[in-house]
């Protein structure tokens, strides 16, 4: 798509995939000037040194606000040929893309110079090849004819097949493309939202042919699949508290060792024989005293909402080599030195069960490439499948990543093997980032509404409407509005809903918390800025950007025992020592947010562990994982009508769960009489969540507490400058000490 800008005649919004060969370039000058201005100049220039100050060159894509791609760097010379295959999307409003020549120098790279490419010319998705010139800071080639060969092809999202059917309708059935993991068939899924939902506690949800969807109990099945393993547990995350019982409240007879810590229930996995294995996170810039300043104020307790689920089949193979290519990198060293040690059994020296060796396991075949290093990434293989291709409740799967090579150890060393893998080759790493991938492809084939619940919001910094520069530059904020612009051309209905809290964790008045607020309120600004210029553009004056795209969190509030009622009322409740606070006497509280998932048309479903935010989707930060994943006999495309499926069932569950019914627009979420029936529930509940007097909320959804103009423009409600009884400013506050890397 070719979008005019109305903020200049010059920009235009490049929406699609773009592909561009870097072939080579010609007559570099010699930039190594740093080293030669530092005394190395008494060096004779002889046959042997002539190259020494020759341009360590490679190409970085950039547009406003962003570097998009990279190329490898190929050192001492003038005339490198890089002949490297970028692929990646665009959802940028620009001018030009520009490509930047730079040197790679080890006092920091310097620009050669750039090759701009007109937004127009691509935006024709005619293919675009030959040398162009490349020019210096001072508008002329640093050198006489140097100039880069490079060829391109455009594909605007609106005109690619790719996107027309959605993920689940591909009739390839190929998943998401360009990515490390394929898609794996013959897979099972359960879906769990929470820990644990009791019995009773939510409505029957109707499925099709008579089925019920069944609300799963994770930690129960979690304990009890710990209990019957008998060969491995291997256990990876952020956070792992040793100290907890998986069941408080079981449904059915625990196993042996079930009525024990999660720390004792490993102790005894280990002792009967299984490789029990664990991989924390250790990452010194999420840890409080870094970080987030976690709130000490007298309140009730904050309930986490999260969504999980359990793979089974194929795809639980690529979660196993998940693991074991971050187990190899992790305990590197710890190998290393036990090889020097006589004592050290061959169990320390290689931790990892060799489960291809246990003849009644099915594996898959996985190798190493000709280079002994590369792990290859095995072929879907029916031996695996625990499910029938005919069966009806039968599962797609499709595992995803955000990860780099200084984070596991099996990625290649060659830009060749990379990009045959469908990874990112830049300058010294080597980028897995197709969590990102699987998220702008699935809002591109959406055709009928997104449902997001994720624990930040923020990106497309690029596009915000002040301070472009944060770094946050993952597309998925920009993609979602470009979706519903595009579809407000095409006059069709078309929803998004999203839910995430009403602050992000730890008091929501420190500077790192307002920070992040402040980002989310201009990533929230920047996509109903976009939604309200289509609307004008199209002349429909009477509809509104929250007809398309609203954003909400969640909340709870209880009536206050008659003794702290009357404790509150005191007039000297102030004054005294022993006072109520008032998120006590009030008794309202946030639902934290913890999920990071996204439904799409009620066909296709992602849930993992990455945020919406830059830390989680550049694949060069936090190390993350995802999975997509659809029903192939439950989609629009083979239905021919609305699917009803577990991945409805699913997001009814949740509706049922937030709204505290199930109202008949439930069934169609991209009409605007649902977008009203949501809305209507949540701003209702947000008033009965801050007055004065308790009265029950129905569910616990409100809405989220920012107002939105017919322009585009957010800002608070008068009166609601701050959050109720803990403060700190709904629309955030740019921070000047702490660096953007740790709040984007």
């Amino acid at each position: 798509m070719a979008e005019h800008n109305e903020d200049s005649e010059q920009e235009i919004y490049l929406h699609g995939d773009i592909e561009i060969k870097i072939v080579e370039a010609r007559n570099l000058p010699d930039l190594d000037l740093v080293l030669q201005n530092v005394g190395l100049r008494f060096f004779s220039i002889c046959t042997r040194c002539t190259n020494m100050f020759e341009p360590d060159a490679y190409v970085a894509i950039q547009v406003p606000g962003a570097t998009v791609a990279r190329t490898r760097v190929i050192s001492n010379s003038k005339n490198p040929t890089w002949n490297q295959q970028l692929r990646f999307a665009l959802a940028h409003p620009l001018a030009n893309l520009e490509l930047q020549v730079k040197d790679d120098d080890p006092f920091g790279a310097k620009i050669i110079g750039r090759t701009l490419i007109p937004a127009r010319q691509i935006a024709s998705g005619d293919p675009i090849s030959g040398w162009f010139p490349v020019i210096g800071p001072n508008q002329k080639p640093p050198k006489e004819d140097t100039a880069i060969r490079l060829e391109m092809k455009f594909t605007p999202a609106e005109l690619n097949p790719l996107y027309r059917s959605g993920i689940a309708g591909d009739p390839e059935e190929s998943g998401v493309r360009n990515t490390y993991f394929p898609l794996r068939k013959g897979g099972a899924l359960t879906l769990y939202q929470d820990a644990h939902v009791p019995n009773g506690l939510l409505p029957e949800i109707e499925l099709e042919d008579g089925k019920v969807f069944e609300h799963g109990k994770c930690w129960e099945d979690l304990c009890h699949a710990i209990c019957e393993a008998h060969h491995l547990v291997y256990v990876v995350g952020w956070s792992i508290y040793v100290k907890i019982r998986l069941v408080r409240e079981p449904t059915r007879p625990l196993p042996r060792g079930g009525d024990l810590t999660l720390g004792e229930l490993l102790k005894y996995k280990s002792e009967e024989g299984v490789r029990v294995l664990m991989l924390v996170w250790d990452d010194k810039t999420s840890h409080d005293k870094f970080f987030i300043k976690t709130s000490n104020s007298k309140a009730p307790r904050q309930p986490w909402h999260d969504l999980h689920c359990k793979i089974e089949g194929p795809a639980a193979h690529d979660v196993l080599l998940n693991f074991e290519q971050r187990w190899k990198k992790a305990t590197k060293w710890s190998r290393y030195k036990l090889c020097f040690q006589d004592n050290a059994s061959h169990w320390h020296r290689d931790a990892l069960l060799k489960i291809e060796r246990i003849s009644w396991i099915l594996t898959p075949p996985v190798t190493v490439m000709k280079d002994g290093k590369t792990t290859s990434i095995p072929k879907d293989d029916s031996r695996l499948y625990v499910s029938s291709e005919d069966d009806p409740e039968n599962w797609h799967i499709q595992i995803f990543r955000s990860i780099d090579s200084g984070a596991l150890r099996g990625f290649p060393k060659s830009f060749e093997l990379a990009d045959r893998l469908n990874l990112a080759f830049t300058k010294n790493l080597v980028i897995d980032k197709s969590i990102q991938t699987a998220y702008i492809q699935a809002i591109r084939s959406a055709q009928r509404f997104v449902y997001i619940e994720n624990q930040y919001f923020l990106g497309s910094s690029y596009g915000w409407p002040s301070y472009k520069d944060a770094g946050a530059d993952n597309l998925i904020p920009m993609e979602l509005a470009l979706k519903i612009a595009s579809k407000i051309r095409a006059k069709e209905n078309f929803s998004v809903y999203i839910v995430i809290p009403m602050w992000p964790e730890g008091d929501p008045k420190s500077a790192s918390v307002q920070e992040i607020l402040y980002w989310q309120s201009q990533t929230m600004e920047m996509m109903y800025r976009i939604v309200a210029r289509e609307l004008r553009s199209m002349k429909l004056f009477d509809s509104h950007p929250t007809d398309y795209l609203n954003f909400y969190c969640l909340g709870n509030r209880e009536e206050l025992p008659p003794e702290m009622l009357h404790e509150a009322d005191q007039p000297s409740a102030e004054a005294n020592s022993k006072s109520v606070s008032d998120p006590e006497k009030f008794q309202r509280f946030m639902i934290y947010i913890h999920a990071k998932g996204m439904i799409i048309d009620d066909e296709y479903i992602i849930l993992g562990s990455a945020n919406i935010n830059q830390r989680s989707m550049a694949g060069t930060k936090d190390t993350e994982i995802a999975m997509g994943a659809y029903q192939p006999h439950y989609t629009w495309t083979r239905r021919k009508k609305h699917p009803y499926g577990q991945i409805y069932g699913y997001r009814m569950s949740l509706w049922a769960e937030h709204l505290g019914n199930i109202d008949k627009w439930f069934n169609n979420p991209e009409s605007l009489e649902c977008v009203k029936a949501v809305n209507d529930v949540a701003e209702d509940n947000w008033r009965r969540f801050t007055a004065e007097n308790f009265t029950p909320l129905m569910g616990h959804i409100l809405k989220y507490p920012l107002k939105v103009d017919a322009d585009g423009k957010i800002g608070p409600w008068p009166g609601l400058e701050n959050f109720p009884d803990v403060g700190g400013k709904v629309i955030g506050a740019q921070s000047i000490t702490l660096p953007d890397t740790l709040t984007t």
